[in-house]
């Protein structure tokens, strides 16, 4: 089988700006732990007062590129993956392009005039709250996946990954690349990414439902999508179990919903049955910090979904890429995988 290429993400490519702060810091801007959101005009002055008070460290992020960067290490094929997102023409996108460089993935940006897009990541004990200014991230366009250097990336993959948060961005972008999918028999696969995408970005998220084949999200966002879609359960195995039996659209023939639950099992819905799948248990002492933990999760499935190996294996994967992740600060990791 032919590997380069094989594994495309899309999303919002930005530079984590991460700190220890205080509970202090999250009330002055209004921020709620294990959260995510846009920055508004308040949350501005937020990164300076980070950079002056804190020990700040600049890392590569962006949820789909951590996932991309994460399935790129545990696959080990020189470029099996491949991404696409905006990044502006500063050094903090030299930055960008050097990691993803140095990470092995073949990335296509979109370089726009406006500063590369940062993601405050504010951590307090062991749950961490994201603050996304996104910028140029914001300002991807489907002209630029259609130049036909850009779509040979679309042509080539087999399996795409979206994070939720480029809903806000470029849906029709999303749309373009899901049809793809569906008229080719190919695997394209989503986060539900943070409860304000299932709340504020409802009506898109919809529309791109039927095409998902995999969706992934934790148990928050799980049930901040079950209240939204007046389900009335706050039980993840169910609300699991009907996301996976959602419609799908013509040329799709199953959908699986994978959801992690931080050191509580992971729920694998499908065929109309719900697994459970233990998580690898870290001793308090040895956590670091929990930013990139999904994304890492989401990289390690991915890693295996590409191989076909069985939905155990992916899981696995998952849950292997997720405990190197949490060990570490940001979304980073060791030379090679031991799994």
């Amino acid at each position: 089988m032919e590997y380069e290429g094989i594994l495309l993400g899309m999303g919002n490519p930005l530079l984590d700006i991460s700190a220890v702060v205080d509970e202090a810091f999250l009330e002055k801007y209004d921020l709620k732990s294990n959260n995510a959101i846009l920055a508004e005009e308040k949350h501005l002055p937020m990164y300076d007062e980070m950079a002056s008070k804190y020990k700040v460290e600049y890392i590569a992020g962006g949820a789909t590129q951590n996932s991309i960067r994460v399935a790129q290490w545990m696959l080990q094929i020189p470029g099996a993956t491949a991404y696409m997102g905006s990044i502006g023409k500063d050094k903090y996108g030299e930055e960008m392009k050097k990691n993803a460089k140095e990470a092995g993935v073949n990335v296509h940006y979109h370089e726009d005039e406006s500063p590369t897009g940062t993601c405050g990541v504010c951590l307090v004990g062991d749950e961490r709250s994201l603050v996304a200014n996104l910028s140029a991230a914001n300002c991807y366009k489907i002209d630029h996946l259609k130049k036909p250097e850009n779509w040979a990336l679309v042509e080539k993959a087999k399996y795409y990954y979206i994070a939720g948060f480029f809903l806000t961005v470029s849906p029709e972008s999303i749309m373009l690349v899901a049809e793809h999918a569906a008229a080719k028999n190919k695997v394209f696969t989503m986060n539900l990414s943070a409860p304000f995408i299932c709340e504020f970005f409802k009506d898109v998220q919809d529309k791109a439902f039927p095409y998902i084949d995999y969706v992934f999200g934790n148990e928050t966002e799980a049930r901040t999508y079950s209240k939204v879609h007046g389900w009335e359960t706050e039980n993840v195995e169910e609300i699991a179990l009907k996301i996976s039996q959602l419609p799908l659209a013509t040329g799709k023939h199953k959908r699986t919903a994978v959801i992690t639950q931080g050191a509580d099992p992971v729920v694998v819905a499908e065929d109309g049955k719900v697994k459970t799948f233990p998580v690898i248990l870290l001793p308090k002492e040895k956590l670091v910090d929990t930013n990139g933990a999904g994304d890492a999760f989401v990289g390690g499935f991915l890693s295996k979904l590409v191989l076909e190996k069985p939905i155990e294996d992916c899981v696995k994967a998952g849950c292997y890429a997720a405990n190197v992740i949490i060990q570490r600060s940001g979304c980073t990791y060791p030379e090679k995988p031991d799994f």
